[in-house]
């Protein structure tokens, strides 16, 4: 026995694995293109196979793949084909799916891949012989029916984008939202001084500080819901230009409905087809509030960085728990490594957005983008690195995350900002002054001031009450 097969596409033979489940075209695409290494993502291959199951509904629904076309398919055979489409939709045949990301641009090989991979899953399930040259259910004819790449591959992008969103980004950044919320009802009654410019501020509650926090990944969950939406119209049923030629005139709104039922996901028809087999603005504007997200958690995790720093030498208000050795020379030394972690995914997103600018308005020429495999491969990479490293960053950092109390309290007092609290009783030219001399002097405000006899006890320890500058007055 040898360790291939021969098999004959449009273009001659191609010798393959003999075991495996693609075929000549996918066997091509393999050959030609040897560029990363890096396959599509295991979420845009479910999503071909999920997608490729709701056609093959559609058109049996439709009279299509039963019907009196040439080789209609049996209703076993058809049975046998959706039950291949699920199973490449629930992962069991990743390993069959060996293209490169940078390959065509359009997709189309590995649309060929899954056609491939699901019909001769679909002849085994029957009990044919998958190797024989005559496909009694056929890539092109059956699997592909009422399709083009054009149409379907880019419906795939928008499927597994969707997913990811809604499955994993959204729980992801709502579970942080919730922690931080916590966090800050917990420390309502943790005085501590503001920062602006890095500079020394007046005064507010620990609690307001991180409620700050909380609100940010709240806009962030109501961003990923806009990510969502912007790809919610699907381009099947456009076939090879967005005329439709070769499926029927309900195929597209068919299989959408279908999708929308498995998925849970308000899939719908494109309202054009033409513009939604040649553009993908809409990918285009999910990826942006990808970007807004991912500058958000970078600002949550630096600030929350900047608030640990320390433990002697920085401001150490918040503690974080210990993780690793943070140091290969310095003995004890501890280092905020999940906040590291997530704003470098960050920084990744939101260079990834730029790659998904120049591929929605360079890639599109006519009636298609020739930049989809890329951009499919980018954004779930994005939506993925941004749910996990929410995570990791929320249950390993933010849940165990204490208040250094003492830390916040101590620097309150020292704070030459507190002279802002005078600003109603001296003004604003006079407190300056107060506050340059006290910087001088090494004393704080309040000494200064009853020493200057500046306002009486009764207005000065009203002003210059911490508590009272947290709230407006």
């Amino acid at each position: 026995m040898t360790d291939y097969r021969v098999e004959r596409d449009s273009m001659g033979e191609v010798r393959l694995p003999s075991g495996a489940y693609y075929g000549a075209q996918t066997q091509r695409a393999v050959e030609n293109f040897p560029v990363s290494g890096e396959t599509l993502p295991p979420a845009l291959i479910h999503a071909m196979g999920l997608v490729k199951w709701a056609a093959a509904k559609a058109n049996r629904e439709l009279g299509k793949l039963t019907g009196t076309g040439k080789h209609p398919l049996s209703d076993a055979q058809t049975d046998a084909l959706l039950a291949a489409c699920r199973e490449v939709s629930d992962g069991k045949f990743d390993d069959q799916f060996p293209i490169d990301v940078y390959q065509t641009g359009s997709g189309t090989s590995s649309n060929m891949n899954a056609n491939e991979v699901i019909a001769n899953r679909a002849i085994e399930l029957v009990g044919g012989d998958r190797f024989l040259p005559d496909k009694p259910i056929h890539p092109n004819d059956h699997v592909n029916m009422g399709q083009s790449t054009n149409d379907t591959f880019p419906t795939a992008i928008h499927v597994a984008a969707a997913l990811e969103i809604r499955r994993q980004l959204i729980p992801a950044l709502e579970r942080c939202r919730e922690v931080l919320s916590s966090k800050a009802a917990q420390w309502k009654d943790v005085l501590k001084i503001g920062r602006t410019h890095l500079a020394d501020a007046t005064p507010l509650a620990l609690g307001q500080e991180i409620g700050g926090l909380a609100r940010q990944l709240e806009l962030s969950v109501q961003r990923a819901g806009r990510a969502q939406a912007a790809i919610l119209e699907l381009p099947v049923g456009g076939t090879a230009v967005g005329s439709g030629i070769n499926t029927h005139p309900q195929f597209g709104r068919r299989t959408c409905e279908i999708l929308a039922a498995e998925t849970g996901v308000a899939f719908v028809e494109a309202a054009d087809h033409f513009e939604a087999n040649a553009q993908r603005d809409g990918l285009v504007e999910c990826h942006g509030q990808l970007r807004c997200i991912a500058s958000t958690l970078f600002n949550v995790a630096n600030n929350i960085r900047w608030l640990s720093s320390g433990p002697r030498c920085g401001f150490y208000e918040i503690k974080l728990p210990d993780l690793q050795p943070g140091s290969s020379i310095m003995p004890g030394k501890v280092n905020p490594v999940m906040c590291e972690s997530l704003m470098q995914v960050a920084a990744r997103v939101m260079g990834n957005d730029q790659t998904i600018a120049v591929c929605g308005a360079a890639g599109g020429q006519f009636q298609l983008n020739i930049m989809m495999p890329v951009m499919g491969h980018t954004v779930l990479e994005s939506a993925r690195l941004l749910a996990q490293g929410t995570a990791a960053f929320t249950d390993l950092a933010l849940v165990h995350m204490e208040a250094n109390r003492e830390a916040c309290e101590a620097a309150v007092e020292k704070s030459l900002s507190m002279v802002t609290g005078l600003n109603p009783y001296i003004g604003y030219e006079q407190a300056a002054v107060l506050a340059k001399e006290a910087f001088k002097t090494g004393k704080t405000i309040r000494e200064l001031c009853r020493e200057k006899n500046v306002v009486s006890e009764e207005d000065l320890n009203q002003a210059l009450d911490p508590w009272r500058m947290t709230r407006p007055t």
